[in-house]
């Protein structure tokens, strides 16, 4: 096990009506007036928008809203929130939504302060250092930037979509989570919500940095209580112990606790962004659905054990002395998984439309550089590998 500084100050509000306590939350976290942001009106039609307002109203707070937020949020509604936020002076961002809402409320919170353009913290140009007071009603469990310090746009001109990780700055005050708001769902979503916990948990799982057994058994418990209650919440959304057990996993598999004191990979995430960022309308966590198989099988050929592993102990693969066959089932076994909750495992499946796989991988190495990886390494041969392994 590696050394490691583990920082995590999120207060965490869980269960039915937790949405009222907000008001109080903002008043504890020291807030005089509220910026509130969030997506493209299911805030609004679900009638949360207006309870936030009332117990805002209160506790006689003052608040702004920046509305609008889409899917793979992008850098002009981060520019416009950083606009609104220097003419209105909040003291929190309050985002109202799932990671691209909370994702955009933090690129507004180290922006604001930043005499240049905020995106220079994305491409490495600069590094903040003061952010806004960021808060959270999370109503998608999938990204986990509700216990994050991380943050995810896409500049949608230049067609990159980068991350940023100050969990010193950015990891919210507190995290409203009622697993009541979630089960309004569309199934897809939450179909997209689960690959992506899952993901986040596999990223770090998949490591080579050896003496890490208990946060191996963290992973393991995480993906095997997401597997037991992904069928439950698909058949029957109003599934309230389901929801809840899913939503409390997708923090977990993303506050960093699974990752501490070893390697991680993150290489099916940097390939995934970049098809993403080439059609804003793949759902990230889909767009995982089919590169994580794709990865796993081109790792399998050089360094099969802990996917053997991962094949034993979550997919109930029979041990062997053969790690690479352990793998291949067990990758058969994950894929099986995601199409029996109704997501793709392939880019035909994924998109109608025609990908352009040479230049996804060029803009892929633009972005992250000539190799990257760590359980395997991915040059710009190994990463089209990966690319032609998901059709």
């Amino acid at each position: 096990m590696e050394n490691f500084s583990y920082y995590s100050p999120t207060e965490f509000v869980f269960g039915r009506g937790a949405e009222n306590q907000t008001g109080k939350l903002a008043v504890k976290y020291g807030a005089h007036k509220v910026m509130i942001v969030y997506g493209k009106g299911s805030a609004v039609r679900s009638g949360l928008l207006d309870r936030v307002k009332q117990v805002l109203d209160e506790e006689h707070l003052s608040y702004v809203e920046l509305s609008g937020v889409q899917a793979n949020p992008e850098t002009l509604k981060v520019r416009e929130g950083i606009s609104l936020a220097r003419q209105e002076h909040p003291d929190l961002l309050l985002a109202l939504g799932g990671g691209s809402v909370i994702d955009t409320a933090k690129a507004i919170a180290v922006g604001y302060y930043y005499e240049g353009d905020f995106w220079d913290f994305y491409i490495g140009k600069s590094t903040p250092t003061k952010a806004l007071k960021v808060a959270d009603v999370l109503t998608i469990p999938a990204a986990g930037s509700e216990g994050s310090g991380n943050s995810v746009i896409t500049d949608e001109q230049a067609q990159q979509k980068l991350s940023i990780r100050q969990p010193e700055l950015l990891r919210p005050v507190f995290s409203i989570m009622n697993p009541e708001l979630t089960i309004t769902l569309p199934p897809f979503q939450t179909a997209c919500g689960i690959s992506d916990m899952m993901a986040h948990i596999m990223e770090r799982y998949f490591s080579n940095t050896k003496d890490v057994s208990l946060t191996d058994r963290l992973c393991e418990a995480l993906l095997l209580s997401i597997i037991e209650m992904a069928p439950r919440v698909m058949n029957n959304p109003k599934d309230y112990g389901a929801r809840a057990n899913i939503m409390w996993a997708g923090t977990q598999a993303h506050i960093g606790m699974c990752g501490v004191g070893r390697e991680e990979d993150w290489g099916s995430h940097f390939i995934e962004h970049e098809l993403s960022a080439i059609q804003s309308n793949i759902a990230h966590g889909a767009g995982l659905s089919v590169v994580y198989p794709a990865w796993l099988s081109f790792a399998a050929r050089t360094n099969p054990e802990k996917i053997a592993q991962m094949a034993e102990r979550v997919w109930g693969v029979r041990s062997s002395a053969d790690p690479g066959a352990m793998a291949r089932e067990g990758i058969e076994r994950l894929k099986i998984f995601f199409h029996s909750i109704g997501l793709p495992t392939t880019l035909s499946e994924l998109t109608s439309e025609p990908l352009d796989l040479d230049k996804v991988n060029t803009n892929l190495h633009r972005n992250k550089g000539e190799v990257f990886g760590s359980y395997v390494k991915l040059n710009t041969e190994g990463s089209r590998t990966v690319l032609d392994l998901c059709k």
